[in-house]
């Protein structure tokens, strides 16, 4: 359990105290990285996995609290807004079958929402955004009555000096709205992997989640509407990133640094730099402090628990994200937060296994890679990716090549789907399963289908009948329907 944030509002010393404490946290953590053998053990994969719940007829419904009440599965939780829920799932061993113990997981915690749900007259929807969402299922109203969500509104609201948000996104539509809350964060729904790594390979693994990201959501990309509009294949990528902007206006020369981020660079120490650039660059904004001192408690020959940094780094949401948990001996990880939620759960398992798959298998050639793409290039492939979906034109860097190649997202995959095979079964994944998940993603991209497509498709049919507003809540209903089944997308029919 983390800091509970009780109260709305904070005085300048809090902030101070905080600040200190988070200075602290970073020694701690530079100590505790460097003790031989910390964090050290097989690796492990986990998941969550965000989620809308909807009325009869398809729009948002706001009981999320009250789903809770009727559920003592300790994997669900709720989120920002009044129609979000979330599923914690539990970690295990990354080899052996972990997709087959993963896939149960998801099944049982569904199935679970879905009864609870069922008792307040909701459905659940597993998707990157709503399709029938509408502007009045937003706001203050909207948002889950606990402090800790209302403080960060607040404390985003004053460090925009009030300023509204402001939010432009093109695609074949355009959406240009000002909002005054964080509440268009519980827009985007996401699926969150979880992989332990030793401390040691921490800045390979993660250059290399980096790096392999925006394949993968171009060929996972499940997000194409935001209210009403037609706008990223991934519009989640644009949305997130200005749904909790803090900067406001400029007020000086210093550079100012967006909250949502693809990163500042490639990874060349490990996880202590990815903490360190957080804390350095993004002010606080929840200031609560714990009753521990992390130095304290070093000497005592403990292992701190860095609650303060661990909530500020909550604040800094990152795509690829360095963890730290306490929790039995301790252990760093990385949070892969990328992937949209669905179409169904082995669409959303083949989409990790070629990410977790990617990220081992290309680790061990970062130093031969990296010389060959400038971070500023590997930011660009992630918004591209976002924007254009298998469409998307990557560049790719070659081995001890001066520059990298563009190529297309799909030939790309194709590509590197036996570098994930054998990033998988290397790190002990039974090969069959391995084989079977990205045999999935390999069939995806050749009929050129992923969530995205197949929802842009269904809407064009539907709209030549219907208007805009009715033929997005037909969408969702075939959606729900076809998710269903458990068919992976590809396989969906458009008639």
């Amino acid at each position: 359990m983390g800091l509970q944030i009780q109260k709305e509002t904070f005085e300048p010393e809090e902030y101070e105290r905080f600040s200190q404490r988070l200075a602290d946290s970073l020694e701690a953590l530079r100590r505790i990285l460097a003790r031989p053998g910390f964090g050290v053990g097989p690796r492990t994969i986990g998941a969550e996995l965000e989620m809308f719940l909807v009325d009869a007829a398809g729009y948002p419904l706001p009981v999320n609290r009250q789903v809770l009440g009727q559920t003592m599965d300790p994997r669900v939780t709720v989120e920002i807004d009044r129609f979000n829920l979330e599923c914690n799932l539990r970690p295990g061993p990354l080899a052996g079958r972990p997709f087959t113990a993963m896939r149960e997981e998801f099944e049982s915690a569904l199935a679970e929402v879905r009864r609870a749900a069922a008792t307040q007259g909701a459905r659940v929807a597993v998707m990157g955004i709503l399709p029938t969402l509408r502007e009045k299922d937003l706001g203050m109203g909207s948002m889950t009555a606990l402090p800790r969500y209302r403080a960060l509104s607040a404390a985003i609201r004053r460090r925009r000096r009030e300023e509204p948000l402001r939010v432009v996104i093109g695609g074949e539509d355009t959406l240009t709205l000002e909002w005054d809350d964080v509440t268009l964060e519980g827009a985007n729904t996401s699926l969150q992997y979880h992989l332990r790594v030793d401390p040691a390979d921490f800045a390979n693994m993660y250059n290399a989640a980096q790096l392999a990201t925006p394949v993968v959501l171009a060929v996972s990309s499940n997000s194409p509407f935001l209210l009403g509009r037609r706008l990223w294949d991934e519009t989640r990528v644009a949305l997130f990133r200005q749904a909790v902007d803090d900067r406001g206006e400029p007020h000086s020369e210093a550079p100012q640094h967006g909250r949502v981020t693809f990163g500042h660079g490639w990874a060349r120490q490990g996880a202590l730099e990815l903490f360190a650039e957080s804390v350095a660059l993004y002010p606080p904004l929840l200031p609560v402090l714990g009753p521990e001192s992390p130095l304290e408690c070093l000497s005592r020959g403990g292992l701190p628990r860095l609650d303060e940094l661990r909530l500020h780094q909550g604040t800094v949401w990152s795509w690829n994200r360095a963890i730290y948990d306490p929790s039995d001996t301790g252990h760093v990880r990385i949070e892969l937060r990328a992937l949209p939620a669905g179409p169904t759960v082995v669409d959303m398992l083949a989409n990790g296994a070629l990410l977790l798959g990617l990220t081992l298998g290309l680790s061990s050639d970062m130093e031969a890679l990296l010389p060959g793409l400038p971070f500023s290039c590997a930011r660009g492939n992630f918004l591209r990716a976002a924007k254009e979906g298998l469409d998307a034109k990557l560049l790719w860097p070659e081995r001890h090549a001066p520059s990298p190649r563009l190529v297309s997202a799909g030939e790309l995959v194709e590509r590197l789907l036996p570098v994930a095979r054998a990033g998988l079964v290397d790190a002990g994944v039974a090969s069959e399963e391995a084989d079977e998940l990205l045999s999935i993603v390999q069939a995806r991209v050749r009929a050129e289908c992923t969530g995205a497509r197949w929802q842009r498709k269904m809407l064009a049919r539907l709209e030549a009948h219907m208007p805009r507003q009715d033929a997005l809540a037909a969408l969702l209903e075939r959606y729900m329907l076809l998710a269903s089944s458990g068919r992976p997308v590809h396989e969906w029919p458009l008639d």
